[in-house]
């Protein structure tokens, strides 16, 4: 049996599991199994791989797209780069970090651009955060971080530092912290709504709720809005060809 799974913690409603089950079933894939392994602290991760010696791949989710790396036999030039890895292949007793949230996210993205979204502010320097910035990198979309904890950050503002100049500016508006995920759907990131307009698009990394207080506040100004489940879709796809190439 080849055994595939995700690793983070808490790993309460998992996209990965409810789509790799499906995937296993529809293509008859009945020698692949799919599954969930909340690790308290990453210093578990040796033991998991010692007691798992047919596992194929796994999905690194938060915390451990970062500190997953000292693990890691080999990791890609791009991973290496963002400095995160959310994707993880087994060969022959080694293993390749990889991240494909890159992936996930430019495809998502490109579609919604218009020609004035040259500008991005980034909720989170997580390791998520990292991803997006490679990707507006790539696009040439100029950003700043916003994060709670600005001061050791180069790049980054604080929340309050959002002021009327910056949000007519940055028209490009990315949440990649887990503010608003569900079970806690009534919080949602601390920038000025009142100031949104339609020239803004909203991207929102997290996919349940459906449709977070962060992007329904976008909606009620005609922003564009976008959740993180074609990202998730595109990246899963990507997973499996590295797992199985």
């Amino acid at each position: 049996m080849k055994l595939f799974g995700l690793i983070g913690y808490p790993l309460g409603h998992s996209f990965s599991k409810k789509y790799f089950d499906k995937k296993f079933n529809d293509e008859n894939l009945d020698d692949c199994n799919f599954e969930l392994f909340a690790l308290k602290d990453i210093n578990e991760f040796h033991k998991l791989t010692e007691e798992n010696t047919n596992l194929k791949g796994l999905a690194v989710t938060i915390p451990y797209k970062q500190s997953i790396l000292p693990f890691i036999n080999y990791v890609t030039i791009a991973a290496t780069e963002i400095g995160a890895v959310n994707c993880i292949k087994f060969t022959d007793g080694n293993t390749t970090g990889h991240n494909t949230d890159v992936v996930g996210f430019e495809k998502s993205l490109i579609p919604l651009l218009q020609p004035h979204h040259t500008k991005a502010l980034v909720l989170g320097t997580g390791g998520s955060s990292k991803a997006v910035q490679y990707v507006l990198k790539l696009l040439k979309i100029h950003f700043l971080l916003v994060s709670r904890d600005n001061s050791n950050i180069q790049n980054c503002i604080a929340y309050n530092d959002i002021d009327q100049k910056i949000m007519a500016e940055y028209s490009i508006i990315i949440n990649c912290t887990p503010i608003g995920m569900t079970p806690n759907e009534n919080v949602m990131p601390a920038i000025p709504y009142e100031l949104l307009s339609a020239n803004h698009l909203l991207y929102d990394l997290i996919y349940a709720p459906e449709k977070t207080l962060f992007l329904k506040k976008g909606e009620l100004k005609y922003c564009t809005i976008k959740n993180g489940f074609e990202m998730l879709v595109i990246q899963a796809e990507e997973n499996w060809k590295i797992w199985n190439a």
